[in-house]
């Protein structure tokens, strides 16, 4: 099939599964993998083959970066070593457990460490799924976890396909040696690239154009996985770091119509390459069910079960014991602080969800081994992968929220107050500067008294809704919601006038353009409002 009309087909595919998505209130990544598998019925679809390494050098750092530069950094450094722990040890643990299992159940050990590999790390884009549910703290530690893991899974994975297809040998000193290299070249890789990133970004923002500040931004992560791949190092582990590091940078380089591109960019980045992940392992396991038997294929479908009850057996396992061993072993008071329940700690165990990242090493799986012959049990892998993602989605994500009802966790109010505290920085810091800035720029004093009379009903609206709960605040809360609510419907009004303009050829094209653009950016700050209140 051309290459033209698998796309249109994929982007209908993913189009098609959002509509349903929202309307039967299912995960879109479930019929997503549905849409792929239905696909798969279609004779020309069935013969089509992506090379295994565009999945790993296209899908992983574009995915992987923006997780990175969204994350924050600061909650990271907080449950530094609980995160450090789940992103590497049980990692390891969860891979070997997962391979024990499937070699039990009938796979080599070769094809039983990559399938061990695959669906070890947690997937930062399927944490989405459980965002609504938790505080942002476990939010964010899934999220954190998930970007170290993958390096870890990477590590494990490369070394379990190499020794497959006979490229590589295992020993102490030589999986020591390549677990430094790939930590401590990913780290190095990672911080360079982030410097030169943040040296071009400097320069390109004295041109003032916003394509090119976002090409440098699309370039960052694709050139750090590179250096990284260049030194045999882990591009995972260089994105990630790269990502943290512009995550901290980032907001003193860009400007703003810049910065509302990028995100307008990412954000539809993201989707598409999620979704194409999913539509595309629902091709490859259709295409996996034919090439088993049917011993095979019922074999495969038992082992979808074994490994889905493991991952969460031995996560919720490895949960419990690391936080009475870390408890045992340092009592200091800070340490006490950052003591998480038992039942937030057994919603983060039900919360580890498998996505995009399993699904890219699976189908990155080379078809052949050096001599020629069949990667063994390939599809077999495929397919485990893709039942052990559905299974997490749809039984996991059924169970988390009733599950989240029992552990009655705390409600997070952490980040509201800063969001207060950061508005209110924000408005007092303009009210203070504006005498000194309009004298300097030679404002009348009637647009100066106008404009202070704005920031200081901003500023009260702040405080009345973080005092929602007094009553002397409810009317005033009550007239901006109207307010907004005003402005947004009368936004309508404008935008059909002016295209009225445009239709009775009274205005040019380009002319509708800029007027729309201008109500389309106002329309977008009203929004923001009216969900802030």
């Amino acid at each position: 099939m051309a290459a033209l009309e698998f796309i249109v087909i994929l982007g209908c595919a993913l189009l098609v599964s959002g509509v349903l998505a929202h309307r039967l209130r299912v995960a879109a990544p479930v019929l997503q993998l549905a849409a792929g598998v239905a696909l798969g019925f279609v004779p020309a679809l069935r013969e089509t083959e992506l090379p295994p390494d565009v999945l790993l050098l296209v899908f992983l750092p574009v995915l992987l970066y923006w997780e990175s530069v969204t994350t924050s950094l600061r909650a990271i450094r907080r449950d530094l070593r609980g995160i450090v722990l789940t992103g590497t040890l049980l990692v390891a643990v969860t891979a070997w457990a997962v391979a024990a299992l499937a070699h039990v159940l009938g796979l080599p050990w070769g094809p039983a460490w990559v399938l061990g590999a695959a669906v070890a790390p947690t997937d930062a884009t399927a944490v989405s799924v459980a965002s609504r549910l938790l505080p942002q703290r476990n939010v964010t530690l899934l999220r954190a976890e998930s970007l170290i893991n993958d390096g870890t899974a990477l590590v494990v994975y490369s070394l379990a396909v190499g020794v497959t297809v006979g490229s590589e040998h295992l020993s102490v000193a030589h999986v020591s040696g390549l677990v430094a290299l790939s930590y401590g070249g990913g780290l190095a890789a990672g911080a360079v690239v982030a410097w030169l990133g943040i040296q071009l970004r400097r320069r390109v923002r004295q041109l003032g154009d916003t394509l090119l500040d976002n090409l440098t931004i699309i370039l960052i992560p694709f050139s750090a996985y590179l250096v990284a791949e260049q030194i045999e190092a882990s591009g995972v582990l260089a994105v990630v770091v790269c990502g943290l590091i512009m995550s901290q940078a980032g907001p003193s380089l860009g400007r703003a119509a810049a910065r509302r591109q990028t995100e307008a960019f990412w954000s539809l980045a993201m989707y598409l390459l999620n979704g194409a992940l999913f539509v595309l392992v629902g091709l490859e396991a259709q295409a996996a069910v034919r090439a088993l038997s049917g011993t095979a294929l019922t074999e495969a479908a038992v082992m979808v079960v074994a490994v889905a009850c493991a991952l969460v057996i031995v996560r919720f396992l490895f949960l419990f014991t690391t936080v009475y061993t870390i408890r045992a072993l340092d009592r200091r008071p800070q340490q006490r602080g950052r003591r998480m329940s038992h039942q937030a700690r057994a919603v983060s165990a039900l919360a580890g969800f498998r996505g995009a990242v399993s699904l890219a090493l699976a189908l990155s799986v080379p078809y052949t081994l050096d001599s020629g012959t069949p990667f063994p049990d390939r599809d077999t892998i495929v397919f485990v992968t893709a039942g052990v993602v559905v299974a997490t989605l749809v039984v996991q994500g059924l169970v988390l929220p009733a599950v989240a009802r029992w552990a009655r966790l705390p409600q997070d109010t952490d980040s509201e107050q800063e969001l207060a505290l950061a508005r209110t920085a924000a408005s007092r810091a303009a009210l203070e500067a504006l005498p000194a800035t309009a004298a300097d720029l030679g404002i009348d004093p009637e647009t100066v008294e106008r404009l202070k009379t704005e920031y200081e009903t901003h500023l009260s609206a702040v405080h009345a809704a973080g005092a929602a709960s007094d009553p002397e605040s409810e009317p005033l809360l009550r007239r901006r919601r109207q307010e907004t609510s005003l402005r947004l419907a009368l936004l309508e009004h404008k935008r059909s006038a002016v295209i009225a303009l445009r239709d009775g050829h009274r205005i040019d094209d380009a002319v509708l353009l800029r007027v729309q653009e201008q109500l389309d950016a106002e329309e977008v700050r009203l929004a923001q409002v009216s969900r802030d209140q």
